[in-house]
């Protein structure tokens, strides 16, 4: 018997469709707008959130019918993910894909969704959201702690 948790005992594909949308940590970092350059193709990720992530919860606040809103939503597919080079290191989707685990801080695993803002993870509290810039200044909200909020966690699990 496979005492094992579904992250841990399945790949991406073979999860159901309710373990596929618990994989989501809600941290609301995919929901950042992001620039990506022409030439080089690299990304950087803003502070400027989509206009229907809820800066509280860090969840879309239609995400049923999101499409309505933001036809350009990204969705991820167990195909699509390792084709998403803009997923951040602490994405639940990117770890099992990769195959890692999941951190501490991730609702799977400590039971309760608070934990990722507790940990510093998550994207609430610093945000603005895109209706309330002028999208042509959206470079001047560019930053790196979307690539870089595990790092301390991750330099914490390697010294215990």
């Amino acid at each position: 018997m496979n005492n094992l948790p579904f992250w841990k005992s399945k790949t991406l594909a073979e999860m159901t469709a309710p373990e596929w949308e618990s994989l989501c940590d809600g941290c609301g970092l995919c929901c950042l707008n992001k620039i990506e350059e022409w030439d080089s193709g690299d990304i950087y990720f803003t502070s400027v959130s989509c206009k229907l992530l809820d800066g509280q919860s860090c969840r879309c606040s239609s995400y049923g019918n999101r499409w309505d809103f933001v036809p350009d939503c990204v969705q991820l597919t167990k195909e699509n993910v390792p084709d998403i080079a803009w997923l951040p290191p602490t994405c639940g989707y990117r770890l099992i894909n990769e195959g890692r685990d999941l951190y501490w801080w991730h609702p799977l695993v400590s039971g309760d969704p608070e934990t990722v803002h507790a940990a510093g993870i998550s994207a609430r509290g610093r945000t603005i959201s895109e209706t309330e810039i002028d999208i042509e200044d959206l470079e001047d909200y560019v930053v790196d702690w979307p690539l870089t909020v595990g790092e301390a966690k991750d330099e914490e699990e390697e010294e215990a």
